[in-house]
């Protein structure tokens, strides 16, 4: 616990009796009777951690939770859903031959782990999160006789956000077609209802030279490392004309295999980031003309590609995250101000790129350490006991969330105005 943070009272209890309040609570008490087997889905993902694509194991530990979900065939369950180790699980509530078309909820997973370090974003929880808020609306939903309008829920297990961009590969499979509003929680150091993750474009660059002695006759050859080199310093003194809010950094992956033959080839990644998807190609223009200045000046031929998906920024959606906060300060939540929200430190996501194409939240959450991501530290703080309650008690919040979303169309229509509004705003 954080000093000064009082624990709230077991299963989310509301200070307010009313029906809508007392479904919130139901929904609560679902996630804490479920509360066992979602530790032990997050800690079986934890422990064995996977990369970008290749979650099999994570794609069978979520399939099976769900399929074994009681009673029996509740969940209908897809694995490989449109890729290997994504996977769709559904529950919809009873409709009559009238009925309108169903309220399509989506609850996201993420479970693709870090090279080297494991799960050190704590992807394992996201899985968690979604899996709980979703178990947490279909049994709230359970309870009641009738419902104003047909619900659907939907779980989305989207592979490989820290490489490649599964949800950007499932958006172009249409599995994001017809979803209403979707959800899901990242870990953090703080309770956050909304971080601007900003746009991202990645590029791999290989610069081709001429190998030759490095000691007999070094004039012969053209060196690719020299190539690599200025381009990394190219770009370092340009980091002093970029906006505050720019960020590009990178690697030399390769740069020779011996130092007394002059490097024929070399190898370099690197990420650009931008507070939009506007300012994103300008950025991305300054760096490779940087690339080329560097080719031109060793003699070298460049080649510059773009990685297969741009991650876009992630757009706020203003009515969603104020109910989330609303809800979630009823469980004990402490937020970040508005203002810290909007100037603290951000990555990217492939939600970016979901918020573009149906209203979503994406909020961020505290799971007991001050340990950063992306680091060996936030791995152990993501596969320990305490992580549980503060990942159980978000995924309260997003399905109480849920619930005002169902209840309260103007909170539905509120949703629909901010997301379009936005996206006006982003046009490029």
């Amino acid at each position: 616990m954080r000093p000064g943070e009082e624990r709230p009272v077991e299963g989310g209890a509301c200070a307010s009796v009313s029906d809508l309040e007392l479904l919130k609570l139901r929904a609560a008490e679902c996630i804490d009777a479920a509360a066992e087997r979602l530790g032990a889905l997050s800690r079986s993902i934890w422990s064995e951690p996977e990369l970008a694509y290749e979650e099999h194991h994570a794609h069978g530990v979520l399939t099976r939770f769900f399929q074994s979900e009681t009673p029996a065939g509740s969940w209908t369950v897809q694995p490989h859903y449109q890729l290997a180790t994504a996977f769709r699980a559904e529950w919809g509530s009873p409709r009559g031959w009238a009925a309108p078309r169903p309220l399509h909820l989506g609850f996201l997973c993420e479970y693709d782990a870090l090279p080297g370090i494991g799960h050190a974003c704590g992807h394992n929880l996201i899985a968690e999160v979604g899996a709980a808020a979703a178990l947490g609306v279909k049994g709230a939903l359970e309870s009641l006789a009738g419902l104003p309008l047909p619900v659907k829920v939907i779980v989305l297990g989207t592979p490989a956000e820290e490489d490649g961009g599964g949800k950007i590969d499932l958006i172009e499979a249409g599995a994001f077609k017809n979803l209403d509003v979707v959800f899901m929680a990242h870990p953090s150091q703080e309770n956050a209802a909304y971080l601007p993750d900003v746009a991202e474009h990645d590029v791999t660059v290989k610069y081709y030279g001429k190998a030759s002695h490095a000691a007999a006759y070094p004039w012969e050859g053209l060196n690719a490392l020299d190539a690599a080199v200025l381009a990394y310093n190219n770009l370092s003194v340009l980091r002093q004309q970029l906006k505050p809010t720019w960020r590009v950094h990178g690697i030399i992956k390769n740069g020779g295999v011996k130092p007394n033959i002059i490097p024929s080839y070399s190898e370099l990644i690197y990420y650009f980031r931008a507070p939009s998807m506007k300012e994103l190609p300008v950025l991305t223009k300054k760096a490779e003309d940087c690339f080329r200045a560097a080719a031109l000046a060793t003699g070298c031929t460049v080649e510059i590609n773009g990685g297969a998906h741009d991650y876009y920024n992630v757009l706020p959606n203003k009515s969603l995250w104020k109910t989330y906060v609303e809800n979630g300060k009823k469980l004990g939540i402490d937020f970040i101000s508005e203002d810290a929200m909007f100037s603290g430190p951000s990555g990217s996501t492939d939600f970016g790129n979901v918020s573009f194409v149906v209203p979503g939240i994406h909020p961020y959450f505290y799971i007991g350490s001050n340990a950063l991501n992306h680091t060996e530290q936030y791995t152990e703080a993501a596969g320990s006991q305490e992580a549980q309650f503060y990942t159980l008690r978000t995924a309260k919040a997003l399905a109480m969330t849920a619930l005002d979303v169902i209840f309260k169309p103007e909170l539905l229509e509120g949703i629909r105005e901010d997301f379009k509004l936005k996206l006006q705003e982003e046009q490029f």
